[in-house]
């Protein structure tokens, strides 16, 4: 186990990511916080974060709630 020291932060975040996210780390029993601290350990060392079978999941929970953007989209956005 590694101590680290956590920091509260206000993360904006667009709204279909974050629902497909939180149930994502609901179906894998962490906290949101620990997904995304997960995904990003893996992004900076270019390493997939993900099983083909969580692949999968997250491909049904983007259709249940709609989320259609894509890597792609990743610097394109723009709020209302």
């Amino acid at each position: 186990m590694v101590t680290v020291d956590r920091v509260q932060t206000g993360l904006r975040v667009e709204r279909n990511v974050l629902k497909v996210l939180k149930a994502l780390a609901e179906y894998l029993d962490v906290s949101l916080g620990d997904l995304v601290e997960g995904i990003a350990l893996h992004a900076f060392e270019g390493k997939a974060p993900f099983s083909a079978e969580t692949l999968a999941k997250i491909e049904q929970l983007k259709d249940i709630y709609g989320l259609t953007l894509t890597a792609a989209d990743a610097h394109t956005l723009d709020d209302r």
